[in-house]
């Protein structure tokens, strides 16, 4: 959920999904559902979102038993949940650019959840565009690099369709367009990877650093407070985190 793909930022999700799985199932679960209902159809052969959407809660270690679970439940008749997919932007402490992408049933508690976040940790919700044009949407997926070949992986990535490769400590970074993210995966899925990520992300132009140690702790607790809200789904900032050991 990180703003970009720094191994530290992925590292701190993942060890965030390890120890707060029901609440990361429960956010994967509430994307599956909407992308059955929002596509019309069980089948992610005939819906591509929810064939992302899949793809996204396999990267987060959801099991195919709960996958397949949601599924029919969201399939079926008496499935009452709605939820609405709302962007929150706004800028943290020290001004760093915030985009919160959420899953509501009830937007008024969402947006005043949100507010009070950012104002008790020093930033302020704003207008929607407000950071947005400070990013750009990209297909990222993050593979493990433990024993396997940097070119090899970097050959299949790109023959696949994948727009830039990088290499960043004990992972593989691959990017690509938004058009072109569920067809390389596919492909690179059907050569045997797995995948840390596996999602569409709002990568921004320039990251910004925060000097600050209280500003620091500050942006550190609105991430947490935000990613610990069941309504938020996504996190995107572009906030240059310190490597943490």
């Amino acid at each position: 959920m990180s703003g970009h793909s720094k191994w530290n930022n992925i590292k701190r999700k993942k060890e965030k999904t390890d120890g707060q799985k029901a609440k990361i199932f429960t956010k994967m679960g509430r994307e599956i559902s909407v992308a059955v209902k929002e596509g019309g159809s069980a089948d992610p052969a005939s819906n591509s979102k929810l064939k992302d959407a899949i793809a996204k809660a396999k990267a987060n270690n959801v099991p195919n038993d709960n996958i397949e679970r949601i599924i029919k439940k969201a399939a079926g008749e008496g499935s009452a949940d709605n939820y609405e997919a709302l962007r929150y932007e706004g800028y943290g402490p020290c001004g760093i650019a915030v985009i919160v992408e959420t899953l509501t049933d009830n937007r008024n508690r969402t947006a005043a959840d949100l507010r009070h976040y950012f104002d008790k940790c020093g930033g302020n919700m704003g207008q929607t565009g407000c950071v947005a044009f400070m990013f750009n949407q990209k297909g990222k997926l993050i593979i493990e690099a433990e024993d396997l070949d940097e070119d090899k992986v970097m050959e299949d990535a790109l023959e696949a369709g994948a727009s830039d490769f990088a290499a960043d400590e004990d992972i593989f970074d691959i990017t690509t367009e938004p058009e072109d993210f569920s067809a390389v995966r596919d492909d690179l899925e059907a050569k045997g990877y797995t995948f840390v990520t596996a999602e569409l992300q709002m990568v921004p132009d320039v990251l910004s650093t925060i000097d600050d140690p209280d500003g620091q702790k500050n942006m550190e607790k609105l991430l947490d407070m935000l990613e610990d809200n069941d309504d938020v789904q996504d996190v995107w900032h572009n906030w240059d985190r310190p490597d943490e050991d």
